[in-house]
């Protein structure tokens, strides 16, 4: 339906489709051109901790006619100004009282995890930290859903979305410094000779890896070709722009989602990684389809809505940069830190380490002072005892001196 591309394309079901966090296949295994079949797939998750709240808030709001109907009007800019927002006050009763339910629902579930934080943290919690992260709904007004919380959570969503991929890169780069510490602190664990040799192997494989067939650019005509050939089966001589984009438009809505993009490289990085290779990393092979899908994206999407549409992929291959691309540089002719990066992660390590040690140190100190006091106890208990002991037996002693006594 006309409304339900719109809303996907126009809202934040196109920010949800842009984050596919699960794993691309792959291998693309078509022999012929064929009309991809339309099946109603769930919309992948975005990876935001609110991704739920924000998928039943778009799936109320889609059974509105009169927000369908505002949406297709209303260009993305508007839509992240807030001027989207507005229209709520007109959507349906039915729909603004599911929409309180499901907000009541979310305050209640953040209310739960802000309690569990503070039992795990020992009530040591920063609340502006927490509440930042809350910032996608009023929990000021916990009972009904407003204006203001669709246009805070329009504007969490694109920001967090937008930002997700730079988040990304940051958690693959402290990754790998983790990864190359490790290997440091065990070669201190060796002696000189099993050192040498671990070294070597090091080296090995990563000759090994970077042993591979040469990458084709990602999005030129060379890249397409290959997929085109290898993976649909079809004679390069007859690709075609715009059958290739309706064979690979796999939900067949007119646009290459960030998922249907990433799969094109499926092809290219299989000649760099293996799974079954001890010097290939999976992460990496990630990232590198994240570093690919990014290039094309920013040399392709014109209008920047983090969709490729038939028109810009068309437009793109007519360029110079399509036919004579420059070579693509992979993962490791780009190591992801500096050295000083490094430097800082393993100090930052020690520090945590340090920490650690301070506040075992600390608890164990607590835990000896305990045992002393309890040990202290366990001795003032023994002399109470011993002295009530004392005492009932000077009581027993007298006791029975009287009854002794001779009667006058």
């Amino acid at each position: 339906m006309w409304w339900s591309r719109a809303f996907l394309t126009g809202w934040l079901l196109l920010l949800v489709q842009l984050l596919c966090l699960e794993a691309v296949p792959i291998s693309i295994d078509k022999t012929k051109v064929q009309e991809p079949e339309k099946k109603t797939e769930e919309p992948p998750d975005t990876g935001l901790h609110y991704d739920r709240y924000l998928r039943e808030v778009i799936d109320f709001l889609e059974k509105d006619q009169h927000f369908r109907e505002k949406l297709h009007n209303t260009d993305m800019e508007d839509i992240k100004q807030g001027k989207l927002a507005k229209e709520l006050d007109f959507v349906s009763h039915h729909v603004r009282t599911k929409l309180d339910e499901l907000k009541r629902q979310e305050v209640n579930r953040l209310r739960t995890l802000i309690k569990a934080k503070q039992d795990l943290e020992g009530g040591n919690v920063d609340h502006q930290a927490l509440l930042k992260q809350f910032e996608y709904l009023n929990h000021m007004n916990p009972h009904t859903f407003e204006v203001e919380d669709l246009d805070r959570l329009i504007r969490s969503a694109t920001k967090d979305l937008e930002n997700y991929d730079k988040e990304r890169h940051e958690e693959f780069k402290r990754y790998e410094m983790m990864k190359e510490h490790d290997r440091r602190e065990h070669l201190k664990t060796l002696d000189d000779e099993q050192r040498r040799k671990e070294e070597e192997h090091y080296e090995e494989m990563k000759k090994k890896h970077a042993d591979h067939p040469k990458v084709n650019h990602p999005g030129s005509q060379n890249q397409l070709k290959e997929v085109w050939e290898e993976a649909d089966g079809l004679d390069p001589e007859d690709f075609d722009p715009k059958t290739f984009f309706n064979l690979h438009d796999t939900n067949g809505d007119g646009f290459f989602d960030e998922q249907e993009l990433e799969a094109l490289f499926t092809k290219e990085l299989e000649k760099i990684y293996d799974p079954t290779n001890e010097e290939d990393d999976m992460v990496e092979m990630e990232e590198e389809r994240l570093r690919m899908r990014e290039h094309v994206m920013n040399e392709v999407d014109s209008n920047k809505d983090r969709l490729v549409s038939l028109d810009e992929f068309l437009v793109a291959t007519k360029k110079k940069e399509f036919l004579e691309p420059d070579s693509w540089e992979t993962l490791e002719q780009n190591q992801a830190y500096t050295d000083e990066e490094m430097r800082e992660f393993e100090e930052h390590l020690a520090q945590q380490e340090q920490d650690l040690n301070q506040k075992a140190f600390d608890l164990q100190k607590q835990r000896d002072e305990l045992e002393r006091q309890q040990e202290q106890l366990n001795a003032q208990k023994m002399e109470l005892q011993q002295v009530r002991s004392d005492i009932l037996l000077l009581c027993f002693s007298r006791f029975t001196q009287c009854i002794k006594l001779p009667t006058s």
